[in-house]
Formats: C-alpha cells, structure tokens, sequence
C-alpha cells in the first residue's frame, strides 16, 4: 500500500503532522492509528478464518 513513499517521504509526512498536531499530540495520534490498524488486522483475520472454515467444510 505505502511501498513507493520512501525514507525521505516519510520524514515529511512526520515533518507536516509535526507542525500541524504539535510535538503534544503526535503520541495520542500514534497510539490511535496503531490501535485501529490492530483492530482492523484483528477483523480481516477474522474474516479470513471465517472463510477458510466454510471452504474446509
């Protein structure tokens, strides 16, 4: 999905939050988009295993 950023592209990407969130917030911005991915990873592993059981059946 992000395989053509890049190390400079991500460098600006947290340049641009930084001055838009603030050094304060960037933490609670992190945490937040890491426990969506974990929550949206947790339901697509779900998903999946829903599927294969059917298709073992």
């Amino acid at each position: 999905m992000f395989s053509n950023i890049g190390f400079p592209g991500l460098i600006l990407i947290l340049i641009i939050a930084l001055v838009i969130f603030g050094p304060s917030k960037l933490p609670e911005i992190g945490k937040a988009i890491g426990s969506s991915l974990r929550e949206f990873k947790k339901a697509t592993n779900d998903i999946m295993d829903e599927d294969k059981d059917k298709s073992d059946k």
